[in-house]
């Protein structure tokens, strides 16, 4: 055998045990044989002195002794041993598994009533097959009071919000109507009404929805779009318009022009359109003079030639004020469209923001609660803002239940770094993280990316040093997102 192809084939033999080797650790183990359970008939029992050491058999012998067993009835009174759980499926911990809302088996949905004074109508389903105990609450805009609820719910006023509460016992697989009618000073204004099904007798929620009434909405028809002036595209269309008129105007002007000036030249090259007294120049006697035509001598050459007129074309210029109009015309539509941009990008400065909302990525958006709110990429709906009366030892705690929505194809991550609550004196606190997975029951909400399309209602925590009540929500996605920012009343 030539020693290359030993060479190749040892090489071939060194790689192949390396891939079993490699492949062991993957393989199943095997579970150790359950112990045969001992004969009910009574034995005389060894002395362990002289009981033999016994020596561990390798794997291949138990399974092959383990096939040729007979089974061994259960004595009666004596459980079965049962059967050890499968091992759950290991997950590398470099994949991050996305966050994805579980289906709540309460749900809650939200309607405006269709009547003249503001109105809601709100629907608990309970979709298990058990019963559920459940507190709904419902939080009234501000500037409005209840005039009807549905029995059983209890209205709390406290020096910012007005609240509804219902504890209710949802039957298994049904749905509970509650409504309520209230009254306000300013008929005219669209009201929102957040409402909440928690665990009864904390703040856990099952699910939130809201509704927002309105007594006379806009028709989409009747919103009319600004003038064709103060639309950029339409400003640019109509300069490219005109610089293709203009431009077309010139090439036609220009091609007529050239038409005229070939005709003319032609026109003048023939004898025929000379003049009457105009000399003949006659090749080898000069150039002739009016009125005489001088002629050759008999036996000196034949009959004499005219000489053609040769034409001196000169290269033609545009104008002067062609160059300059063209010119002016092209620097007056990038002012234009300079000027546009920059006056829109100034008009979209909000002065009366935070410093932290420049220069991001994004328009901020500003609501109110009760809201759906879109940024960048999420969407957020702050549903109840709570703070209790007295502060605790750490501090007093205002816990806010939010909605978060992931409305982009692709998952998404926020930070409680980046979630603040600021207060009266136009100072801010972050998202108090710790407080946050209590509140969750242990779950660390920003551990994980919001799965594509998700759907999460939850409670944030932040804690703040003194009384004041956080008077704005600032909440966004990324680092570089410009957020929403929802007014606490």
């Amino acid at each position: 055998m030539p020693a290359s192809r030993r060479h190749h084939r040892a090489l071939a033999v060194f790689v192949h045990c390396l891939g079993i080797l490699a492949a062991v650790p993957a393989l199943p183990t095997v579970a150790p044989e359950p112990a045969a359970p001992e004969a009910t008939a009574p034995r005389a029992a060894a002395p362990p002195a002289t009981a033999p050491r016994a020596t561990a058999a390798p794997p291949g012998v138990l399974r092959a002794a383990a096939a040729t067993l007979t089974p061994t009835p259960t004595p009666t009174g004596t459980a079965a041993t049962p059967a050890a759980p499968a091992p759950p499926p290991l997950v590398s911990p470099s994949v991050v598994v996305p966050t994805r809302g579980a289906a709540s088996a309460v749900t809650v949905l939200v309607t405006p009533a269709g009547t003249p004074a503001p109105g809601y109508q709100v629907q608990v389903r309970n979709a298990s097959s058990m019963a559920v105990a459940t507190t709904v609450r419902q939080e009234l805009p501000p500037g409005t009071s209840a005039t009807w609820v549905t029995p059983g719910g209890r209205t709390s006023r406290s020096a910012t919000t007005t609240e509804v509460t219902w504890q209710l016992r949802l039957p298994a697989r049904s749905t509970t109507t509650l409504h309520t009618a209230l009254t306000t000073a300013a008929p005219g204004r669209a009201l929102s009404a957040p409402a909440c099904a928690f665990a009864a007798g904390g703040d856990r929620p099952y699910d939130c929805a809201t509704a927002t009434w309105d007594r006379s909405p806009v028709p989409a028809a009747q919103a009319t779009d600004a003038p064709a002036w103060r639309r950029p595209a339409a400003l640019l269309a109509a300069l490219a318009g005109v610089l293709l008129l203009t431009a077309a105007g010139l090439w036609w002007w220009q091609r007529r022009r050239r038409a005229r000036a070939t005709a003319g030249r032609t026109g003048s090259g023939g004898a025929g359109n000379r003049p009457a007294g105009a000399g003949t120049v006659y090749a080898g006697t000069g150039a002739g003079s009016p009125g005489t035509a001088p002629t050759a001598a008999p036996g000196q050459g034949g009959p004499s030639r005219p000489v053609a007129p040769v034409a001196v074309g000169r290269r033609r210029r545009p104008p002067v004020w062609l160059v300059v109009g063209a010119a002016v015309a092209v620097l007056a539509g990038v002012a234009l469209a300079a000027t546009v941009t920059a006056t829109q990008r100034v008009a979209a400065i909000d002065t009366t923001k935070q410093p932290s909302s420049g220069a991001w990525v994004g328009t901020s958006t500003t609501g109110v609660v009760g809201v759906p709110l879109r940024e960048q990429a999420l969407e957020f709906t702050v549903y109840r803002v709570a703070c209790p009366s007295t502060p605790s030892i750490a501090g007093r705690q205002c816990q806010a239940t939010v909605g978060v929505r992931n409305l982009t194809p692709e998952q998404q991550t926020w930070h409680g770094e980046m979630q603040r609550a600021y207060l009266p004196g136009g100072t801010w606190v972050s998202v108090d993280e710790a407080a946050t997975r209590l509140a969750n029951q242990g779950r660390d909400v920003f551990g994980q990316p919001l799965a594509a399309g998700s759907r999460l209602v939850l409670p944030l925590v932040f804690t703040v040093d003194d009384a004041d009540r956080p008077e704005q929500l600032e909440l966004r996605s990324g680092v570089f997102s410009a957020g929403v920012r929802v007014d606490v009343p």
